[in-house]
Order: C-alpha cells, then sequence, then structure tokens
C-alpha cells in the first residue's frame, strides 16, 4: 500500500493539538444521569480519550429512550449504566468503568471531573453541596426541547454564578427535562459540554453559564 494512503496508528493524531492525551489519561471522569445528555457525553468522552470512568444512574432504558437518547432496542430493560459502559466499552474495549446502578449518594468517592446530567434542580442541588467542593471540574448540562443551558465550574471560574441557578423545584418550569427532549439537541448539548473539558484541560478560561435555543438560533454566553 502507497505510505501516503496508510493509515495512523495513533488514534488520537487528529485531535493531539486540541486535546492533551497526557492530562486525560490522569482523570477520573464521573458522569451522575445517564439519560439524554449523560449517555452521549459518555460516548464522546471515550471517543476523546478518558480512560476511566464512573457512571452514576439508577434507572433502567425504557423504550422512549431509544428515540430520545439513543439507546438500542436491546438495551429495553436493562441498567442505563450497563448499557452506556457496553457501548463505551465498543469504542475502547481497554477503558475502565467503574458502574455505580444507584442513587448519587453522598459517601460516593468522586474523579477528579464530575458532569451533572440529572433531571430535576433538586437532585442537582444536593449533589453540589455533596460534590461540588470536591472536584476539580464541574459541568451541568440542561435542556427541554430544543433549548439547552449549561453551567461550568472550574477553581477559579463559576462558583457563584452556579449556585445562584440553584432555584427552587417549585419555580422550575413545569414538568421535567426528560419530559420533552430530541436526540440532537443532548448530542448538542454534550458536545459543548465536552468542549468546556477541554478548555479547561488546556488552562483556558470557560464559559461559566451558555444557553442555546436551536429553534430560535440564539446563544448567549457568559465568561
Amino acid at each position: 500500500m502507497n505510505d501516503s494512503t496508510t493509515s495512523s496508528t495513533n488514534r488520537f493524531d487528529r485531535q493531539a493539538e486540541i486535546v492533551p492525551q497526557g492530562k486525560l489519561a490522569e482523570l477520573i471522569v464521573t458522569v451522575v444521569g445517564i439519560g439524554a445528555i449523560g449517555r452521549q457525553l459518555t460516548l464522546q468522552l471515550a471517543a476523546l480519550g478518558v480512560r476511566r470512568f464512573q457512571l452514576v444512574d439508577f434507572d433502567k432504558v425504557e423504550p422512549t429512550n431509544i428515540t430520545t437518547q439513543g439507546y438500542f432496542f436491546d438495551d429495553v430493560g436493562n441498567s442505563k449504566v450497563a448499557a452506556t459502559a457496553g457501548a463505551a466499552w465498543e469504542i475502547d474495549p481497554q477503558l475502565h468503568i467503574d458502574l455505580v446502578e444507584d442513587r448519587f449518594r453522598p459517601q460516593l468517592t468522586l474523579g477528579d471531573a464530575l458532569f451533572c446530567c440529572v433531571d430535576s434542580i433538586d437532585a442537582r442541588t444536593a449533589i453540589w453541596r455533596s460534590a461540588g467542593q470536591r472536584v476539580r471540574f464541574w459541568c451541568d448540562g440542561r435542556m427541554l426541547g430544543e433549548v439547552m443551558r449549561l453551567l461550568t465550574v472550574t477553581e477559579t471560574q463559576g462558583r457563584q454564578r452556579y449556585i445562584s441557578s440553584l432555584f427552587p423545584q417549585a419555580e422550575a418550569q413545569a414538568g421535567a427535562c426528560t419530559a420533552r427532549g430530541t436526540i440532537y439537541t443532548a448530542a448538542i448539548a454534550a458536545g459543548l459540554m465536552v468542549h468546556q473539558f477541554t478548555r479547561w484541560l488546556r488552562g483556558l478560561a470557560v464559559e461559566v453559564d451558555s444557553t442555546l435555543n436551536l429553534l430560535a438560533s440564539e446563544l448567549t454566553t457568559a465568561s
């Protein structure tokens, strides 16, 4: 075969100048909530090069999750963490994945980075109170229909902004985040969260609060 057509043996070559693999190799990433955003996020992170995961969710896959969350037909009835771990291992069989088939518990040992992908303000608040001071990077993804909001906290950015976003559940828009959703909104939200993660890995400032309304084609950000 001609050398010019020979594929690289390093799967990370094309992102080498954007994603620091050395830093990724050292991290444990916790994903809490393996629904629409959480599943898409986990698979993107696995492709990106994260080696060690902790997946936390008590729920099982339902038929509607095939359409809105990207699960497979054969996943129905299985736990979301097991189904998503299986898909991630298809990307990289050498991944270390800790499956936590339970609700988030305060005593849980966490990774260096935590992605909060749960579907209620009350759950976010409880997780933040327990884990917010114990991780170096925090990213919260919220979506309803074709609107998504992403909030990011690092050692130097976003803490007060995030705390102010944790309003009482009674003030939230009626219906859980999963009541209206599409797979493309979840995939975009996950991609934007991964982008903030890679900015943090590179020592760049993050956008601490971003809202994207796909229907209105409106994006607002705060640094």
